[in-house]
């Protein structure tokens, strides 16, 4: 069997991923039970500090992952207020800034996810979703078939 976080092989999910991301602003680093690959978003401006973590947690018995992200936000406001969020979760999105040098930079969450997807098939890995997802998921099929019905019971009444 593999060594699914590279303490011994270079044929690891880990190995891949750190192959992968050398000479790029992603880091990474060992967890328990698999590894977190950590950028930091550019184009946030002077004020707010994004940080973007990829949190995979391996099954090396059944060559599965779970991949959740996890994303920091630090908002710097007037007379040294500031905010903290963090939200937990699958996150999408795209940013686009210049650099006070006029270079223009971009960040897209889904290129770090295809990162770690790509390196796991290559070994064969599966993804499964992470229970948070899955939560979310239950929660707007829910919230979609009160929806329905409402719409339904509205109908049948202005219909009479």
């Amino acid at each position: 069997m593999t060594d699914p976080l590279g303490t011994g092989g270079t044929a690891s999910l880990y190995g891949r991923v750190e192959a992968a991301t050398e000479g790029t602003a992603y880091r990474l680093r060992r967890t328990g039970r698999g590894f977190d690959m950590t950028v930091d978003v550019p184009g946030q401006g002077r004020s707010v500090t994004k940080v973007h973590t990829y949190r995979v947690e391996l099954n090396p018995r059944d060559k599965t992952f779970t991949m959740t992200d996890v994303v920091r936000t630090h908002e710097r406001g007037a007379f040294g207020t500031s905010t903290r969020t963090v939200e937990h979760g699958r996150a999408r999105y795209r940013t686009w800034s210049r650099s006070p040098d006029g270079e223009r930079t971009s960040f897209a969450s889904a290129d770090g996810h295809r990162l770690i997807r790509g390196a796991a098939e290559e070994l064969g890995w599966r993804e499964l979703r992470p229970g948070s997802e899955k939560i979310g998921l239950v929660f707007g099929a829910i919230g979609g078939a009160i929806a329905l019905g409402t719409l339904i019971a509205l109908g049948v009444v202005f219909l009479l």
